[in-house]
């Protein structure tokens, strides 16, 4: 068996995994934002903080013992997606996180709870991914997003080459602003205060504490992505990359890659024009899809699988847009609430924390929208409902606000 096919069958083993323990535990970014903005409640939330811990942690240990490398590409690029590229694409981040958390709350889910949802038995998730995969095609295939978006993003970014700063990773810039620091050591040690402070943020609540389906789900999104990176990124990266290196069509995206779940979309959409050749076959496109076999295994052997539909026509609506919305800023924000909040967060990239950022806002906006206009019915217009919630986020004086506060 070709080095290529070990690495995407083992990536396709570690996501069926990752989608078994999803479903079993309701892992959910989107359900997460929902608890907290909603309930107070922050169990979910510092579930997705544990992984990130775990998986920054991971990768800090797996780079201090030399087993992986991050930089493993054709090109010989960073990363795919290129998280710590030295071109700081701040408007990309912000804005494709913020489109990104719109489109996962009116789609009912983010990218691997999409993939969750239909090996679950909804029905709805598969327009979503429909949607998603046709979006993040236009934005990665075509020259759509050239059009639209990097004519105007392109002059706001900021060139850390030009000032003699290697990359984005939290290391590397502060070793540049304090004129060339040690960033190896920096970055281990700026990385073990940001895992020590996510630990003692999620473990200080007694009640994430006894949650077991909280803390398993974390730990093992966290582990699948660090064993994605080992997959890639270590001897068998290596490996791969070399073998590609004399392939006449090695297959798409070869090199150090974890789990992300918006490209994979764009990636079937493109095996499908292209007559599914296997060329086209990607890391990404195996894991999305042993996430969805691994939600279903686990659906059937617990008979959880139901089939779920569309409750009206504005369900359906709300779906399809929240697809194609989060394929546009997954693309552009380069990565999901995995991809970034997890994957990209664990090289210690800034840019993936802005993504997360984004995401979080862009989700909690959208919700408190839509509970404004639940509520208060006829009397919320979209400009009352988007007024009054920037003013329970704090953005926005109180006097701006035009509802009752709910």
């Amino acid at each position: 068996m070709s080095m290529t096919w070990q690495i995407l069958l083992a990536g396709f083993g570690l996501a069926v995994v990752l989608g078994a323990v999803a479903n079993k535990t309701n892992f959910c970014t989107m359900g997460a934002v929902s608890d907290w903005v909603n309930m107070g409640d922050k169990g979910r939330m510092r579930a997705w903080v544990l992984a990130m811990a775990v998986a920054i942690g991971g990768v800090l240990l797996l780079q201090a013992m030399g087993v992986i490398s991050t930089s493993l590409a054709v090109s010989g690029a960073d990363s795919f997606p290129p998280y710590r590229t030295n071109t700081f694409a701040w408007p990309r981040y912000l804005l494709g996180g913020f489109l990104f958390g719109i489109g996962m709350t009116l789609g009912s889910g983010c990218g691997n709870k999409t993939m969750v949802r239909i090996g679950g038995g909804n029905i709805k998730s598969l327009f979503v991914l429909l949607m998603m995969a046709i979006a993040a095609y236009l934005m990665m295939y075509t020259n759509f997003m050239g059009n639209v978006f990097l004519p105007w993003m392109q002059p706001l970014f900021v060139d850390l080459g030009s000032r003699g700063i290697a990359s984005q990773g939290i290391g590397d810039l502060v070793g540049g602003l304090f004129g060339g620091a040690n960033s190896v050591l920096l970055n281990y040690v700026i990385g073990g205060i940001i895992v020590l402070g996510l630990l003692a943020w999620v473990f200080k609540a007694e009640d994430f504490r006894k949650s077991f389906d909280n803390v398993l789900g974390g730990a093992v999104v966290g582990l699948a992505v660090i064993g994605a990176w080992f997959v890639t990124a270590g001897p068998m990266g290596q490996k791969w990359l070399e073998e590609a290196e004399f392939m006449d069509q090695p297959p798409l995206h070869v090199g150090a890659q974890s789990f992300t779940f918006v490209s994979p979309a764009g990636d079937l959409t493109n095996l499908a024009l292209g007559g599914f050749s296997m060329s086209l076959i990607s890391f990404g496109l195996l894991a999305a899809a042993g996430v969805l076999l691994g939600s279903l295994l686990y659906a059937m052997l617990t008979r959880k699988f139901r089939i779920e539909w569309f409750v009206d026509f504005k369900d359906f609506l709300n779906h399809v847009i929240g697809g194609f919305i989060m394929g546009i800023g997954g693309v552009l924000g380069m990565g999901c609430t995995i991809g970034q909040g997890v994957s990209g967060a664990s090289t210690l990239a800034l840019g993936s924390f802005l993504t997360f950022g984004g995401i979080v806002f862009g989700s909690a906006l959208t919700m408190k929208i839509q509970y404004y206009r639940m509520v208060y019915e006829d009397e919320a217009t979209f400009t009352k409902a988007l007024l009054s919630s920037l003013v329970d986020m704090r953005l926005l004086p109180a006097g701006m606000r035009r509802l009752e506060a709910i």
